[in-house]
């Protein structure tokens, strides 16, 4: 017997403005062409990036329900409530892809628990993106996500991860807020080895986009990059 319920499609957008079509394939786009229902972090920029996917979309038409960090528990099963009446819905995040580093993983869990189907679609990721450019080891990495603010809580932090990669050969990838991100460099340039491996990749898919990989000897001697309010991901390895 089909499953009568509509799918949830998990639908990635550019991770810099841009035009779609550079980081967004054509698929996706056809798929969000046949999509009314999307449950996103915030209203504004997703009808922005509907419109850059489909200029000739009707605004009106489309109906947008919000999930972001203040969602409430309990509010998460009515968003999906489009599917148990057969109607697909599509889950976008701020930027790349959806449910990883954003809470539409919350909407995903409730989808599986109700027989709704995922699907995937192809899209950028900024920490795959950031791992590829790193030449750090792809064969085994973690996402750590963002890192304590508290400067004795990061520091511990720092020095674990640093330890994990030495110690399972595995790089560590981890972000930070963008206007905290030239506080983070410095901070790690004090805590972290010498010879350990820092990549820096900012504004990825972007016109400015920057991407480097030295040891921390090596970027105590090079220019810092401006980080200020550039998204960017972190990435070590202790070998």
């Amino acid at each position: 017997m089909a499953n009568p319920f509509g799918n949830l499609y998990l639908i990635p957008v550019p991770i810099h403005e841009g035009e779609a079509s550079f980081s967004i394939p054509k698929g996706v786009i056809e798929r969000v062409k046949q999509l009314n229902h999307f449950v996103v972090e915030n209203e504004k920029t997703a009808r922005k990036m509907i419109r850059c996917i489909y200029p000739e979309v009707s605004q009106p038409d489309l109906t947008l329900s919000i999930l972001d960090k203040n969602t409430p528990t309990t509010g998460i099963e009515s968003l999906l409530s489009p599917c148990q009446k057969g109607i697909s819905i599509g889950l976008m995040s701020e930027a790349g892809v959806p449910a990883v580093a954003d809470p539409g993983s919350r909407l995903v869990e409730a989808a599986h628990q109700k027989n709704i189907k995922v699907i995937p679609l192809v899209g950028p990721s900024s920490i795959l993106l950031a791992l590829m450019a790193s030449g750090l080891n792809g064969q085994s990495f973690a996402f750590n996500g963002y890192l304590p603010i508290d400067s004795n809580d990061k520091k511990r932090t720092v020095l674990e991860l640093e330890k994990r990669s030495f110690s399972f050969g595995q790089t560590q990838i981890f972000m930070e807020t963008p206007y905290r991100n030239d506080k983070m460099f410095e901070f790690l340039l004090k805590i972290l080895g010498n010879e350990t491996l820092l990549s820096v990749a900012v504004e990825l898919n972007g016109d400015k986009e920057y991407i480097k990989t030295l040891p921390v000897s090596m970027w105590k001697t090079t220019t810092s990059p401006d980080l200020h309010k550039r998204p960017a991901i972190f990435s070590i390895l202790k070998k």
